[in-house]
């Protein structure tokens, strides 16, 4: 929806979909609101084959949903950007990343079995060091 790519604040959002809203709401959550807007977007798939009108209405409809996310509660509670989740002790780790985390540590310890104190050589490398 090509529309969408000329509105920044939340309040254009709101208004460009019709979407009722009160404006205390809006002035402490406007970031959180877009941010939710926008998560909603990626997990429900808006399919690009509707209709404008159709399309309007179904990110009528995400908008509605991330604006009352903030209504009934507030940000610390959603929790929609990473700094409020890494507060609450949640965060995400993939295997990979936790395996390359741990190649440095397994080549310095292979290292220190290399340079062991009982051989000539490690006994140099502690001395020089």
């Amino acid at each position: 929806m090509g529309a969408m790519a000329g509105l920044s604040t939340a309040e254009e959002f709101l208004e460009f979909f019709g979407v009722s809203y009160d404006q205390a709401v809006v002035n402490v959550n406007r970031l959180h609101i877009l941010k939710r807007f926008n998560q909603y977007i990626a997990r429900d798939k808006v399919p690009e084959v509707l209709d404008e009108e159709s399309a309007k209405k179904a990110f009528k409809t995400l908008l509605e949903r991330a604006y009352q996310d903030f209504v009934r509660s507030n940000a610390a509670t959603e929790k929609v950007f990473r700094v409020f989740q890494q507060a609450a002790g949640v965060g995400e780790v993939s295997a990979e990343s936790l395996r390359l985390s741990l190649r440095p540590r397994r080549a310095k310890s292979e290292d220190r079995t290399d340079t062991a104190p009982n051989s000539s050589q490690g006994r140099v490398r502690a001395a020089v060091e």
